[in-house]
């Protein structure tokens, strides 16, 4: 039920939260327990917590969506506590705010519509804007790294993080049009080595988009390294929801909990199966859940989005002991 004290998200808002509903059933949520949102953003999937009564630990990476989230807490009386940083390292900064076990861990993974829609933050083909993509605006940008890696390891992160078919073919392109600065400018190399017309069901610049932003970001190692937080800040009974974009990201989250959960199976092609036997962390994992006709409609963005969940056993971590560094 929700707390009417609580304000909904504005009708403005610029990110609709998929699979909302979905979330929050699998979250189980008994007022005044403590839950988890790593990835803030808009803060839509934290206010919703907090009005079905949880006290919300949120975390971003981002420091725009840390800005813009202050009305957000502010409006919910004391119910919800944003911090910056990445949300691999929730054991470390829950423990520094003197927060023990959780009873909930949300994860919504991928680039956020807030940072998609301003050309200035480099992610989006759609609008022209300076070649950036950093989710935490520090370190390198998109353009510093594509003006100085070899045509070789920009064609494997193509293939590896974008699997596009043709990425030696895409690397050449981009490497002839040198110096890049602008997103535009990339996708027209892109565009061009690929054959692009226009009514095209899918840009061919997408791919290479998403694996330039999935390297950069670090986004799949942030991904696994997140799960065993999760695992190591869940109360036994505690909830563990994931919402993924695109298969590399859910291969691991299936992955993670076919493996946690003593089912068969396990390992990826970014870690290696484990194969002692180790008491399960989770229960068996929820049935799969994807966004009905409906939703989609409303929001093509759950077009692509997959929802795994599933329950955390009394078992100890799996993961190193001890806080994160």
């Amino acid at each position: 039920m929700q707390d009417a004290a609580l304000p909904p998200p504005a009708p403005s808002a610029p990110h609709i939260p998929v699979l909302l509903a979905e979330v929050l059933d699998a979250l189980s949520i008994v007022p005044g327990e403590r839950h988890v949102d790593g990835t803030f953003g808009a803060g839509g999937y934290t206010r919703a917590m907090a009005a079905a009564g949880a006290m919300v630990f949120a975390i971003d990476r981002d420091p725009d969506a840390i800005a813009e989230g202050q009305a957000t807490v502010a409006a919910s009386d004391g119910r919800i506590t944003l911090v910056h940083g990445e949300f691999s390292r929730m054991q470390a900064l829950l423990a520094e705010a003197g927060l023990g076990p959780v009873d909930g861990v949300t994860l919504d993974i991928g680039v956020s519509s807030m940072q998609l829609d301003r050309a200035d933050r480099g992610f989006s083909f759609q609008n022209d804007g300076p070649l950036d993509m950093r989710m935490s605006q520090s370190g390198r940008t998109a353009a510093d790294w594509l003006n100085e890696a070899d045509e070789g390891e920009i064609a494997d992160i193509i293939y590896l993080y974008g699997e596009e078919r043709q990425s030696r073919r895409v690397a050449r392109a981009i490497v002839a049009a040198r110096p890049l600065s602008r997103t535009a400018e990339l996708a027209a190399a892109v565009r061009k080595a690929l054959g692009h017309k226009p009514g095209m069901p899918k840009d061919p610049a997408t791919r290479t988009f998403q694996a330039i932003r999935i390297f950069l970001n670090q986004e799949l190692a942030e991904l696994e390294a997140g799960l065993e937080a999760a695992e190591a800040v869940l109360a036994e009974g505690g909830r563990l929801a994931v919402v993924t974009f695109h298969s590399l990201e859910d291969r691991i989250v299936k992955n993670f909990l076919r493996e946690r959960s003593g089912s068969e199976g396990g390992g990826s092609r970014h870690r290696p199966a484990v194969v002692q036997s180790r008491t399960p962390t989770f229960a068996k994992p929820a049935r799969a859940m994807r966004g009905s006709d409906e939703e989609i409609a409303r929001n093509p963005r759950a077009r692509s989005a997959t929802l795994r969940s599933a329950v955390r056993t009394d078992a100890p971590a799996w993961s190193a002991e001890g806080v994160q560094p």
